[in-house]
């Protein structure tokens, strides 16, 4: 299949896939007799599975380490394991500091008595006066 074909089939844009490609992500496409590029299906099972993992917060680095280990149908998971306990983590400190930062906002919210900016506790907050 074309590129344009792969990227619709993954949401994927060519530019990106492309990128993949010369990062070495995604196994480089055999070229057609006009030159084009033209993907198997391996290519688009391979260019989902990086989606998937980017779409979970996986670093590149990581991609790379999970589509390494994917490889290996026999080997034990525990570093499939060890980096989705990672990932999951890294989840965690973003939710608390996200509900830090909302519980902060919420309480600027509170300060204000809807009168006037020079009164306004919201602007006093964030250091303005």
């Amino acid at each position: 299949m074309r590129i344009g074909k792969l990227a619709e089939a993954t949401g994927t844009k060519a530019e990106t896939i492309r990128y993949y490609e010369r990062e070495g992500i995604l196994p480089a496409a055999d070229r057609t007799d006009s030159n084009y590029r033209d993907y198997s299906p391996g290519h688009l099972a391979t260019l989902a599975f990086v989606r998937r993992a980017r779409e979970l917060g996986f670093s590149m680095a990581q991609v790379r380490q999970l589509l390494a280990l994917s490889d290996h149908d026999d080997k034990p998971c525990e570093d499939v394991d060890r980096l989705v306990q990672q990932q999951l983590g890294e989840v965690e400190r973003r939710i608390a500091d996200l509900t830090s930062l909302r519980n902060e906002l919420s309480q600027m919210a509170r300060s204000c008595n809807g009168e006037r900016i020079g009164e306004c506790r919201i602007v006093e907050s964030l250091g303005r006066r």
